[in-house]
């Protein structure tokens, strides 16, 4: 475990080396790297991309939940960005456990990296079919659970990664510190019965595994440029190639929801 906490630290991103994970500074900072990082802004315009295609036409809005670190605005413009904090990239302070909309709102509740950092993601369940209407969409991009990503999530990252959790919440610590980079697994896969139980209004539209090698390799957000951007094609290739394993091998998963009216069917 030494060796494996020598090389974070040496391999650190200097913008952000022994910060606080919790001071909004933190996440601006990761806003700047997202974007200088060649190789990793790719995999966030595929992530976006893919986000942005499960919007619903129509009216309605569409929130983002943690738009801090990110800058899904380039894709859908119109979003509404918030966060837990107040920082420069977000217009709307809220609290995904009980956010401040109307009944039937909003066609849309997007996030990227940011279900497994809800302390109740019940609570937020609830209000996500309080604040959808109708043929909305619960649409995210989340860590996922795979013999691979055990590994090398349980080894190489700083967020607990508990696959074994029997509740569906984490400690309160802070909003980025308290994390369970298992709880979209265990929420929409391991306790899929009970979900559906509690939640029939949420329908699910697709479950993705995805990127078993990029993500890790590029060094996310936490660490120094790992590889040129100029490779992304290439290292996507070789995971076209791993797709038959994928379910063993995904590190994350879309994860795309739709609100149905139980009532009508």
């Amino acid at each position: 475990m030494n060796a494996i906490h020598s090389l974070r630290s040496l391999l650190a991103h200097p913008l952000t080396k022994g910060m606080d994970l919790d001071d909004p500074k933190t996440t601006e900072l990761r806003c700047q790297i997202v974007r200088d990082k060649k190789f990793l802004r790719k995999i966030y315009d595929d992530w976006y991309g893919l986000i942005r295609s499960r919007i619903p036409s129509g009216p309605g809005g569409v929130l983002e939940l943690g738009s801090g670190a990110g800058y899904f605005q380039e894709f859908v413009p119109s979003v509404i960005r918030s966060e837990v904090f107040v920082c420069r990239n977000a217009q709307l302070v809220a609290d995904a456990r009980t956010l401040p909309f109307v009944d039937g709102c909003l066609k849309a509740l997007v996030m990227t990296d940011v279900f497994h950092h809800i302390p109740d993601v019940r609570a937020f369940l609830k209000e996500a079919v309080r604040c959808l209407k109708p043929g909305g969409r619960l649409t995210m991009i989340e860590p996922w659970v795979s013999p691979w990503s055990k590994a090398v999530f349980g080894h190489l990252h700083h967020e607990p990664f508990l696959p074994q959790a029997k509740e569906w919440t984490i400690p309160i610590s802070g909003p980025l510190s308290g994390a369970n980079g298992a709880i979209p697994w265990i929420v929409f896969h391991r306790d899929r019965a009970q979900f559906a139980a509690e939640f029939p209004q949420l329908q699910f539209r697709e479950i993705r595994p995805i990127m078993p090698l990029v993500y890790l390799i590029s060094g996310g957000v936490a660490m120094r440029d790992l590889i040129p951007g100029q490779l992304y094609g290439p290292c996507r290739f070789v995971e076209n190639v791993l797709s038959p394993f994928v379910n063993w091998t995904a590190m994350f998963a879309l994860i795309d929801i739709e609100k149905i009216d139980v009532e009508r069917g």
